[in-house]
């Protein structure tokens, strides 16, 4: 545009309110970007009210309310609109359609990118399926452990059917995470439900976390208000692990260059499953495991502390029998899903006004206030305390999800049933601690 303005072609009053976004080929095409939403939205600010951009990113830069985009294909058509000796730019006469931001409207032309499958498909297993339901309401996150087909992964690829649908404030913030990962296209310019990211376990620690020359958002932040799978957890490296304790912790991830820093929100639901040693099969009830103690203490051992005190659910879970697999009696995902919203609604207004949302991102300065028990739930958790020998942190744990637990159930007291149920989610914990002190039976 300075070029054409410098040579006469364009009048000065005529780019009045525009902005120009993309990349020119040397044969006058004009080519999609990355990022365009978070630059519109940005240009929006700096008070900006029309932009011109690649036609790949139309639909993605609509989404911007109070913007007029004009997409086009090639330089011929921008010079065509604004080369009038006469009046305003008339794109229609360059083929140019322009475009009005209408995220509801684009909502609905979306197809669902996956079927999540029901709850109601799973046999048997219906201590997972109660835990995955508190852990939805709660925002608590979650480690399955247990033997090849005990149905880990059924479990895990069925928790985005139960989670409430994102609503528009967060589906732009997804979106803007996913543009500038360059992830969109123009048949989805929007990401309308919680994503679900199942990374293999090979994965480096840049493409989790994010990183590069010119840092782009890592899979904990294309995670970002869904669901973050990691499957088969030991067998990530250790050091990719040590990623997490950020943005489970902060809810961000920070990356730092020569040239900057740059902060992605990395706010996930983590789903996590493994096995409980190298082979799989040590407490399967029938098959017998061929590890020694030294190898399942390695196998083990690859996760610290500090990730798993991070992990608020830690259950054990093996292949239902013969008569489980004949029963489809459990809840449906739909049901789960309407206890799941009632839930965060009581949370939400009990919260409102604070800076955390959900039980699981309960500070410990606020437990107390907000987590105290009935007499006969006080003194089964100091009891629980005293016997298994549980760290302060442990405690907290058990509070948020007894928490948890009495808000899916319609309750604003939390009862000693509560707090069993809760304690009964931490099976895998104290068995990885009973390890540690060497009183390990196998």
């Amino acid at each position: 545009s300075c070029i054409l303005l410098a040579d006469g072609v364009i009048k000065s009053e005529a780019l009045r309110d525009y902005a120009f976004l993309g990349e020119l080929s040397l044969d006058g095409q004009i080519r999609a970007v990355p990022g365009v939403l978070p630059l519109v939205m940005g240009l929006r600010e700096q008070g900006f009210s029309k932009v011109v951009l690649p036609e790949g990113n139309g639909s993605e830069a609509a989404m911007v309310q109070g913007m007029e985009i004009y997409p086009a294909a090639r330089l011929g058509q921008i010079i065509g609109a604004f080369a009038r000796r006469k009046g305003a730019p008339r794109w229609e006469e360059q083929g140019v359609r322009p475009l009005r931001g209408d995220l509801s409207a684009l909502r609905k032309r979306i197809p669902a990118a996956r079927d999540a499958g029901d709850f109601a498909e799973v046999a048997g297993q219906e201590v997972a399926k109660r835990a995955l339901m508190i852990a939805a309401a709660g925002f608590h996150n979650v480690l399955m452990v247990g033997p090849p087909g005990s149905g880990k992964t059924m479990l895990a690829r069925r928790v985005p059917g139960i989670l409430p649908p994102l609503q528009e404030e967060e589906m732009l913030e997804v979106t803007r995470i996913y543009s500038v990962a360059g992830e969109l296209n123009e048949r989805r310019p929007l990401v309308v439900e919680r994503p679900f990211r199942a990374p293999h376990h090979s994965i480096s620690g840049a493409a989790l976390a994010g990183g590069g020359s010119r840092p782009r958002p890592g899979e904990v932040s294309l995670a970002h208000k869904g669901v973050l799978f990691l499957d088969e957890l030991p067998e990530f490296s250790r050091q990719t692990l040590e990623l997490l304790r950020q943005p489970l912790e902060d809810k961000e991830i920070t990356i730092a260059r020569i040239g900057g820093v740059c902060r992605f929100p990395s706010d996930f639901f983590l789903l996590a499953a493994m096995n409980p040693c190298p082979c799989g099969y040590y407490g399967h009830p029938k098959l017998a495991c061929s590890c020694t103690e030294h190898q399942i203490r390695s196998y083990l051992g690859k996760l610290s502390g500090p990730l798993l005190d991070r992990i608020d659910i830690q259950i054990e879970i093996y292949p239902p029998d013969y008569d489980a697999l004949e029963r489809f009696d459990g809840m449906s995902s739909a049901a789960m899903a309407e206890r799941v919203r009632a839930a965060r609604e009581r949370q939400l207004f009990r919260y409102r006004g604070e800076a955390f949302s959900f039980n699981g991102q309960l500070p410990s300065a606020r437990i107390e206030q907000y987590c105290g028990a009935e007499e006969a739930g006080e003194a089964l958790l100091r009891q629980a305390f005293e016997h298994y020998a549980l760290s302060a942190r442990a405690l907290q744990k058990l509070r948020r999800l007894s928490r948890s637990i009495a808000d899916l159930e319609g309750e604003e007291r939390i009862s000693a049933a509560h707090c069993a149920e809760a304690l009964q989610y931490q099976s895998f914990a104290r068995r990885r601690e009973a390890m540690r002190e060497d009183t390990w039976i196998r």
